[in-house]
């Protein structure tokens, strides 16, 4: 199949403009004949190479404008093409308008969709199909918009609270090198004199020293150092296993640790709460799910859950050994399942998780900046000392 740039005039007059797959120059003039279409230019173009999926904050305000053109009642391919029109970027434009030609075709939405699954999404065109079907398209692309920004402001957070003490510790050790490499030096000759040698300054004071005759060698082999658990660690996400690891390790942090499992569970209801709206089966929304997310261990848990639902056993019971769903998320849905208040409990366990990383996050920055600042302090403050120690030992001596 080859692609096809075009320009045409709708039946309305309307200029309208886009690209179509077909064998020959032929086929792709009867099939834009067959939409109503009267070709002013047609020609070959090169398919643009393979680009990585479009922005997360692109993405969600394309489906914010496309929930309120299909609130609206606006068929989904003319949105669609209304929607490219004011796309920010040529590659949403032309994802778009493609996405729309399939439609025109005839054919089915997820799977326009599933032809470009790596542009969009995980589960995005099953929820489409899936909100066609029942006629809830708007609220169906409601629930998903609000699980992304969920997914979005969560990831965030765990990011700048790993980013966050980095930044301050590289900035510790910026100022810490500049007293080493300028003000230490300059000390180093006088202290000499005034105690008869090196050898009879306090110990201290030779370390700090020392430590500033050799700050490139020291950072060199800090450097390697870094370096190697930076390869190590990458290493690591090339299989299940590695991945599997790091997972366990961040779990391992205080507090960091509580971030991560509170912003991975709140993306883990809101994704079941999508799904569950969109009509999937529990057992099917569960493993759908854990699919979706970054998580290995919680793809491994939900495999093992949704085994044990679709087996018939209830929905407490078949997670008692999943390590990364707690019981009171598996008590909350058990309930919610009884009581037919599963999406209102989902949606209720989301903005508790939700809330909960937020605040953690705050714990965080407020208990790190002073800790980070007293062992800056402290650093400066040994620095100091070691240049007074030899004064004081002088001092004491003479009188």
């Amino acid at each position: 199949m080859a692609l096809f740039e075009y320009r045409s005039v709708t039946t309305a007059g309307r200029l309208m403009t886009g690209t179509i797959e077909a064998a020959d120059a032929e086929q792709a003039k009867v099939s834009l004949d067959e939409l109503g279409l009267q070709i002013t230019e047609l020609e070959k173009t090169k398919e643009p190479p393979r680009s990585r999926s479009i922005g997360h904050n692109e993405f969600i305000l394309f489906n914010e404008q496309l929930a309120s053109l299909t609130k609206a009642g606006i068929p989904l391919e003319q949105g669609l093409r209304e929607l490219a029109h004011d796309a920010g970027s040529s590659k949403m434009r032309s994802l778009i308008n493609s996405v729309a030609g399939d439609l025109e075709q005839g054919l089915p939405i997820d799977q326009a969709i599933g032809k470009r699954q790596k542009d969009f999404p995980p589960l995005y065109g099953m929820i489409l199909k899936s909100g066609v079907e029942t006629g809830r398209l708007s609220e169906m692309l409601t629930n998903l918009n609000r699980h992304l920004q969920v997914e979005l402001r969560t990831k965030r957070i765990i990011i700048e609270s790993l980013t966050y003490p980095a930044v301050v510790i590289a900035l510790a050790a910026l100022i810490v090198s500049g007293l080493l490499l300028l003000v230490i030096p300059t000390f180093s000759e006088v202290l000499s004199d005034m105690s008869g040698g090196k050898a009879r300054l306090p110990g201290l004071t030779q370390l700090i020293l020392g430590l500033s005759e050799h700050v490139w060698e020291i950072w060199l082999w800090i450097g390697v150092v870094i370096g190697t658990m930076l390869v190590f660690w990458m290493s690591l996400s090339t299989n299940t296993r590695g991945r599997r690891a790091k997972e366990r390790f961040f779990r391992s942090l205080p507090l960091v640790g509580r971030v991560f499992k509170n912003g991975l569970l709140a993306r883990f209801s809101e994704c079941l709460s999508v799904l569950v709206n969109a009509g999937c089966t529990l057992d099917a929304a569960v493993e759908l799910s854990g699919q979706s997310s970054s998580s290995e261990l919680l793809k491994q848990d939900c495999a093992t859950l949704a085994a044990q639902l679709q087996q018939g056993t209830n929905f407490l019971e078949a997670g008692m050994n999943c390590k990364t769903i707690p019981r009171l998320f598996l008590y909350s849905v058990q309930l919610g399942s009884q009581r037919n208040e599963l999406k209102e409990n989902l949606n209720s366990l989301a903005r508790m998780y939700a809330s909960k990383t937020f605040s953690l996050q705050s714990q965080m920055q407020a208990i790190l900046m002073p800790l980070l600042i007293i062992l800056l302090g402290g650093i400066v403050g040994t620095i100091v000392l070691a240049m007074f120690l030899p004064m004081v030992k002088m001092i004491t001596v003479l009188m």
